[in-house]
């Protein structure tokens, strides 16, 4: 049995249960369809990703399809607390998702921005900074988590430019999410949850395309596998 099949159910299941979410985030965001159908994204993604990467799986790919299953815990997980511990239970499992994120683009770096544009270390620096100084008179005992979070999600979006342009599109588009919800949260900016989750299915499809790609790459040319 091969695996494209079930590539092509996976990916039209995810694209129809996207398509419904953001619909429902437009026209009724409190709705229990909105949070049901937000379960089934990543899980929706991730499926897609394994059946159509490529045997062997790189090291990229899957520790791409672990950060997916913990952003699916991050989705998830917070709808069975309330208040600060729901946000504190969704920032953890984000963290444990970009930590991943940050060891499966690191054997990249040598090709990032960190070692070829420098000066373009700048712009992830300063909107880090601004973005925790906007938040942290509303983040109250939340700062030091929102921080850590923070310079990881900035880490993570540095290290993906060494992997594929698509891949830093992605990072880039991971940050935008994160941020709108940390303004939304912390400040008095009114920030819809269209506007979050448009770029945050964006950004995991955007690196899990980039995580095919270079997969697919790395077994058609064996040779270039080596930190892959």
């Amino acid at each position: 049995m091969t695996t494209r099949p079930a590539a092509t159910a996976a990916s039209v299941a995810f694209a129809a249960v996207a398509v419904l979410h953001l619909l429902a985030q437009l026209v009724a965001p409190e709705s229990a369809f909105t949070d049901i159908s937000q379960w089934f994204l990543m899980p929706l993604l991730a499926a897609a990703l394994a059946a159509s990467a490529p045997a062997p799986r790189t090291r990229l790919v899957n520790l791409v399809l672990l950060a997916l299953g913990l952003s699916w815990l991050g989705d998830a997980a917070p709808d069975l607390f309330d208040g600060d511990t729901a946000f504190l239970v969704m920032v953890g499992f984000f963290l444990c998702a970009q930590i991943v994120y940050i060891a499966a683009f690191a054997p990249y770096r040598s090709a990032s921005i960190l070692y070829t544009r420098r000066w373009a270390l700048a712009i992830p620096v300063v909107a880090v900074v601004a973005l925790i100084a906007v938040c942290a008179a509303g983040a109250g005992a939340l700062l030091v988590p929102v921080v850590v979070y923070g310079l990881l999600l900035a880490t993570m979006a540095v290290l993906a430019t060494g992997v594929s342009s698509v891949m830093a599109t992605g990072a880039v588009l991971f940050v935008v999410s994160d941020a709108l919800i940390a303004l939304g949260a912390f400040t008095e900016l009114s920030v819809s949850g269209f506007a979050v989750m448009s770029t945050y299915i964006a950004a995991q499809v955007l690196i899990a395309v980039g995580a095919r790609a270079v997969d697919e790459s790395a077994v058609s040319s064996p040779g270039r596998a080596a930190t892959a």
